[in-house]
């Protein structure tokens, strides 16, 4: 298999990048979910938070750099094509997925900074991107969380969309981003 994308699918790379993208996200929303086993203060609860922070940034810049690689490599055609309506569609779906990984890290950042908690990336400590603000922060907080439901339900629909694909259209949406055998 090419590490380049093809007219009529992706190459190892994109699909690489993909696959851990969706282990990342996994775990990131595992890791703050199962925080709640554990007492507030522990230190147990408090490593699920800070996998969740690092996960959450390492996806920040894995996604740039998939956002790259999708700009300097074919995007391979689905066949049979798509209807405009379902084109247009799944441009929209990806968009917003895109938005929701470059967001929501940066995001979770601008909460830790307002609460003036530290800012973990394996071994690192990065500078907060706001000042302290208390108010601000469980603000911030709140609409992290909200828009973090919402992700649940937009990577649902993404996994269902591949899935009616291969089922009972019987395209290649989903294929395209498998590796070949």
């Amino acid at each position: 298999m090419s590490w380049k994308n093809t007219e009529n699918h992706y190459g190892s790379v994109s699909i690489s990048m993909h696959w851990l993208m969706v282990v990342l996200i996994v775990l990131v929303f595992a890791s703050i979910e199962a925080r709640v086993f554990f007492e507030k203060g522990t230190d147990m609860r408090d490593l699920f938070k800070m996998w969740h922070f690092m996960l959450g940034l390492l996806i920040f810049l894995l996604i740039l750099a998939r956002l790259y690689l999708r700009s300097i490599q074919l995007i391979p055609q689905i066949t049979p094509p798509l209807s405009n309506t379902q084109a247009r569609a799944a441009k929209v779906t990806h968009l917003t997925l895109y938005v929701f990984m470059v967001a929501m890290p940066i995001f979770g950042w601008f909460v830790l900074s307002a609460k003036g908690k530290v800012i973990p990336f394996f071994g690192l400590e990065l500078p907060a991107l706001i000042p302290y603000d208390k108010a601000l922060g469980k603000s911030l907080e709140g609409w992290h969380k909200t828009v973090g439901s919402w992700g649940y339900y937009l990577i649902g629909l993404h996994a269902i969309a591949a899935l009616v694909h291969h089922y009972l259209q019987k395209d290649d949406t989903l294929t395209r981003m498998l590796p070949k055998k």
